[in-house]
């Protein structure tokens, strides 16, 4: 009950955050005092939302969607964890027939950084489906051992999504192993998608968008450091 009270609390807090606004050239005073005391209780209602929130635990990440930027956004979350000192995982279901830029960036970070591309490429590449599925259940062993890996803070299950989408990793398989993980490992799944029962379970989704790719409207390649 009190969690529910918190809760409430915490959502009228949010509903004060946005009435008030973020400020800026468009805001509606035009004073400075006046504009001054708006954003003094805006800064105390964001004060009282950070101390209603105290709730800490490992997260469940699913970036999605057919726009660019799922894999990026997850780097950038190791990059991020990296900087704080603590090891991450990052597995790649699909990619491997290449090799991309981010592999030999995150070497340098040693042994902090758990990397292993085992994917080996896109289906019209490998043209067999009985080895991509061999290829993605290794994957999903190796992605096991680092959810279960009290010293990983972050493990990141790139393109599990794909993979989950083409059949070659049972949902109910993959569910299961995400609880098998520390309380406070953080895991974040990428690729275009996602199951509804993945999002459904899932803290935080986030569903790029595709509006405008220079692939598809210019004709332009896949470029080093862009793309891969």
């Amino acid at each position: 009950m009190d969690v529910v009270r918190a809760q409430a609390g915490a959502g009228e807090l949010d509903e004060a955050a946005a009435a008030l606004g973020q400020g800026g050239m468009g805001a509606p005073e035009s004073d400075g005092e006046a504009y001054q005391r708006r954003m003094e209780r805006r800064r105390q209602v964001q004060q009282q939302r950070l101390e209603a929130r105290q709730l800490e635990k490992g997260l469940v990440l699913v970036f999605t969607g057919d726009g660019k930027g799922k894999t990026t956004a997850a780097l950038g979350l190791v990059l991020r964890m990296l900087g704080h000192g603590e090891k991450v995982a990052v597995i790649q279901f699909i990619k491997g027939g290449w090799q991309p830029g981010e592999v030999a960036a995150l070497q340098r970070f040693g042994e902090d950084l758990h990397f292993q591309a085992l994917g080996e490429g896109f289906t019209w590449e490998t043209q067999d489906r009985e080895r991509d599925r061999r290829a993605v259940s290794f994957a999903w062993e190796q992605a096991l051992c680092q959810l279960q890996d009290p010293a990983r803070k972050l493990v990141v299950l790139d393109e599990v999504n794909v993979a989950l989408k083409l059949g070659y990793l049972p949902l109910e398989e993959l569910m299961a192993g995400l609880r098998t993980r520390p309380p406070l490992t953080h895991v974040a799944l990428t690729g275009r998608g996602a199951p509804e029962a993945l999002i459904a379970s899932a803290d935080l989704v986030t569903e790029m968008r595709l509006v405008r790719h220079p692939f598809r409207e210019q004709g332009v390649r896949a470029q080093a450091g862009i793309e891969y």
